[in-house]
């Protein structure tokens, strides 16, 4: 404001009120051409924000002739906030009304009326230049009419309309954004609310409206919006409050804000980029500029929300792959081949290998549909891996009808031979209870093997040496529905079960050994 010893130029009250005057005269004759029962078609439907800028201009009459009246101390007449909500928020209500109106007169092809509303509009970036020099401080700073966001100036407003359009001149309504969007607009001004709304709604966007700062952050936590359009001096949490509030609070914070406030002082700018917005125009703002900033912010925003979608999908086909590979190895060695990209083959000493197959299992199939075959053959293999999981034993394969797992190969157990047992027996109870009644032979070793994945199509973790080939020769050896061990493999678990010896039997490439039968009626 103007320092304390000085007041305004005698001639500012003149240079005020005389564009003014024409912003009053011109809206009151279109006012009267378009009531007059002779008036163009489509004329009549501007009255309503004819009079929204003949009731603005008036206002603003009333408030230019009260700073001149010295019975009004100076300090009221010239504070900030005065001076922010009763001149600047007019004009800016005026400029965004009679750019609207422009549109409206564009598509009805009414060059008078276009012609008039050229010269309200003109007139009120006068006024906001005279305001701006004559009674501003930092934040009605004149610096603003140098800024491409700014009003242009008074003799670029004065370009014949019917030729290439002006700067700063209106985007025409046909001139839609490239992709339209969902826009919270929070403004404490009604007027400029509805501005703004029809503006945006012009361009294709679904919009909606907050009256204040607390309204915005209740609208935001409970609807989806692409971008928040937000003014700073709003009742119950200004502007500030707002930006601070979604900053803390995701995922709000990915919300984009523009900023539309009446100041253009550079620290506030910073301020509000620094606390997260991510664009800022001073009022009045050039319309063009507003929707290409508009544009640019939906557009970062969608760019920003596939990325996330990207990479929400990468996560959950890395979960997936996770849960694959833990299906198709086990944990350990699945986290080993995740962190190294290889598995180190391995001696293991003291391993209980078992192998079970179904007995009859081809005349079964002879008989059977695929399907029927399929649905048996899985309900059995999944009680077998129940089984093997309950006696901290780890799966290895299928082969066919044959089923191969292990103890003491993964974890540590004081006796993986009698867990191979106890499991043994407990698969075979499981398959004689199943709808199908099957019988089970099930032959266990226990000795050293080789641990390793191989395959890198299809991974496949498995074991290798003569302990394997022994409990395959087991199972082969046993008689329906009874575990088979040989003598050595016997001394394990004799303290604990009861079995009956089967003699010696010669066993391929092993030559004889005594066999025992652990049979599931048996107590263990």
């Amino acid at each position: 404001m103007p320092p304390e010893s000085e007041s305004p130029p005698s001639n500012l009250k003149h240079d005020l009120r005389t564009p003014l005057n024409h912003i009053i005269g011109f809206c009151e004759m279109l006012i009267e051409e378009a009531e007059d029962e002779d008036a163009a078609d489509g004329r009549s439907e501007l009255v309503p924000d004819l009079r929204k800028i003949h009731g603005a201009g008036r206002r603003l009459l009333g408030v230019i002739n009260d700073l001149f009246d010295d019975s009004i101390p100076e300090a009221v007449r010239f504070d900030e906030n005065h001076l922010q909500r009763e001149v600047r928020t007019p004009i800016d209500q005026i400029i965004g009304y009679t750019e609207l109106l422009q549109e409206d007169a564009e598509d009805l092809e009414d060059e008078a009326c276009i012609e008039d509303l050229s010269k309200i509009r003109g007139a009120a970036h006068r006024l906001l230049e005279l305001v701006l020099t004559n009674l501003g401080d930092k934040n009605f700073s004149t610096t603003s009419l140098n800024d491409s966001s700014a009003a242009p100036s008074v003799s670029l407003m004065h370009k014949d309309i019917k030729g290439t359009q002006p700067v700063g001149a209106v985007p025409s309504q046909r001139e839609t954004s490239n992709e339209a969007g969902t826009i919270l607009v929070a403004d404490d001004d009604p007027q400029n609310r509805e501005m703004l709304a029809r503006r945006l709604r012009r361009l294709g966007h679904a919009v909606e409206t907050a009256d204040d700062g607390q309204e915005a952050i209740d609208k935001v936590r409970s609807d989806h919006y692409e971008l928040l359009l937000l003014d700073i001096q709003m009742p119950k949490m200004n502007g500030y409050e707002v930006l601070a509030h979604l900053q803390a609070n995701p995922p709000a914070s990915a919300l984009p804000i523009i900023v539309l406030s009446a100041s253009d002082d550079s620290d506030q700018v910073a301020r509000c980029i620094e606390m997260g917005a991510e664009d800022y125009l001073p009022k009045p703002f050039d319309p063009a500029l507003l929707q290409a900033r508009i544009d640019s912010s939906l557009e970062k925003k969608r760019f920003r929300d596939r990325e996330a979608a990207y990479l929400e999908t990468i996560k959950k086909e890395k979960e997936r792959s996770d849960e694959l590979l833990h299906v198709i190895l086990p944990a350990n060695i699945a986290a080993e081949l995740k962190t190294t990209g290889e598995v180190k083959p391995r001696r293991v000493e003291n391993v209980a290998v078992l192998f079970t197959d179904i007995v009859g299992f081809t005349s079964y199939c002879e008989k059977r549909t695929p399907e029927t075959i399929h649905r048996d053959l899985q309900s059995l293999v999944k009680e077998l891996e129940s089984l093997t999981r309950a006696h901290g034993m780890e799966k290895i394969k299928t082969i066919g009808d044959a089923y191969l797992c292990a103890a003491g190969l993964l974890s540590k157990s004081p006796n993986p031979t009698l867990d191979c047992v106890q499991c043994g027996l407990d698969m075979i109870r499981a398959a004689e209870a199943l709808p199908i009644g099957w019988q089970l032979r099930v032959g266990i070793h226990t000795g050293p093997v080789v641990a390793g994945v191989v395959g890198k199509q299809k991974y496949q973790y498995d074991i290798w040496g003569d302990t394997v080939n022994a409990a395959a020769r087991m199972e082969t050896s046993a008689r329906p529905g009874t575990v088979c061990v040989n003598a050595e493999t016997w001394k394990h678990v004799e303290a604990h079960c009861q079995g009956t010896s089967l003699g010696f039997h010669d066993i391929k490439g092993k030559g004889q050994h005594e066999l025992f039968a652990i049979c599931a009626s048996e107590p263990t």
